[in-house]
């Protein structure tokens, strides 16, 4: 065995080691890249992320050259290029040479900068038995081929990415797991401890209200039966949110149940075939308990119209009243931290968060999600 083949081995041991023992990652990614381009003759690295329907996220990267690097990464994470148009068409399953790179050639047509002498990449896909993920391309200067050898250890390290990927994603939906048994589990100790005291003292309120003659002792406990229904509502809805009924059965059915709860009427309207994943379906039902609860705090009216949509592309969903709205505006801060909350969770899916609301007009709430 020659040396350069046993310097393989101790790099693919090195890489493997980091990313066993790496659990966020973004960091993953980038440490697993820059070990393999300072282990090589390679100069340069990216990573690309591809969706199922085709587009491309650049995910990670290692000393790029000027040109790609230039104004954000402008090239990198956008427009086409062979090995993600290949990747996309099934033609893409080993390590493989490509013969210019299209972002390259834009770069030095548009006089980005310095291209550092890379014309031609390598590039192998991400793979996990039947799942592949995206892309890892590398480069060197001036180099316009690469060996059966060079290819050979990138297919080894892509594998060892793309096992590390389904492993972190495993692991995430094994912590969703577990997070929903906790939620049910104290959700379960809520209904049967405190939910039940609470009832028991609305109970008790109310006979000591009608037992005594003593007026002020009858308000007394009047207002205690009064707060113990105040809190009972409330504990009745956090249990809601911890282990919504009804969920099992659509998100629409859960949402009706809710609204109910809240002495709403839910005027619900479902169009297309809706077919959630468990995130997807996690977020519009945060979302649709927060926009709930705002109307009937704030909005004056009980009747909410709800449209989910579902086009093949993406879930719509839009929440909207015709109460007493609040002055709002897009470009400042976001009135409340409810309202941010469910920003952020619908763009953490890489979705689209619109709110529309103005004095006596009602508020409006739209979410796309795309899938």
């Amino acid at each position: 065995m020659n040396e350069e083949a046993l310097s393989n081995i101790e790099l693919l041991k090195e890489i493997a080691e980091f990313l066993n023992n790496e659990t966020e990652q973004c960091d993953m990614l980038h440490g697993a890249l820059k070990k393999l381009i300072k282990g090589t003759s390679f100069t340069t690295g990216w990573i690309f992320f591809i969706e199922e329907g085709g587009k491309h996220q650049l995910a990670s990267y290692e000393d790029l050259p000027e040109s790609l690097e230039n104004n954000g990464c402008e090239l990198m994470h956008n427009g086409g290029c062979w090995c993600v148009n290949r990747f996309r068409q099934g033609k893409l399953t080993k390590a493989s040479n490509i013969i210019e790179c299209q972002r390259i050639e834009k770069a030095i047509d548009e006089k980005r900068g310095e291209t550092d002498g890379i014309t031609y990449h390598a590039t192998v896909p991400l793979q996990s038995g039947d799942e592949a993920y995206g892309l890892l391309n590398v480069a060197a200067p001036n180099k316009t081929h690469f060996s059966k050898d060079e290819l050979a250890l990138l297919e080894s390290v892509a594998f060892q990415i793309g096992s590390a990927i389904k492993r972190i994603a495993l692991t995430k939906k094994e912590q969703e797991i577990a997070l929903l048994a906790e939620r049910n589990r104290l959700a379960r100790d809520l209904h049967d401890s405190v939910n039940q005291l609470l009832f028991s003292l609305t109970l008790t309120a109310r006979g000591g209200a009608e037992m005594t003659s003593e007026e002020q002792v009858k308000e007394t406990f009047q207002t205690v039966q009064t707060l113990a229904q105040e809190a009972l509502s409330e504990m009745r809805a956090l249990i809601w949110q911890l282990r919504p009924h009804g969920l099992e059965n659509g998100l629409v059915e859960a949402v009706k149940g809710y609204s109910d709860m809240l002495g709403l009427t839910l005027e619900a309207k479902v169009e297309g075939v809706i077919s959630l994943s468990s995130k997807v379906e996690e977020v519009l039902w945060r979302v649709s308990q927060e926009a709930l609860n705002n109307c009937k705090k704030h909005a004056g009216v009980n009747t909410i119209h709800y449209l989910l949509k579902d086009d093949g592309k993406k879930v719509s969903l839009l929440i909207q009243d015709k109460g007493d709205g609040f002055q709002y505006d897009e470009a400042q801060p976001l009135p409340s931290i409810g309202i941010e909350s469910m920003k952020e969770r619908v763009k953490s899916l890489g979705g689209t968060f619109l709110m529309k609301s103005a004095l006596g007009k009602g508020t409006k709430l739209t979410v796309e999600i795309p899938y």
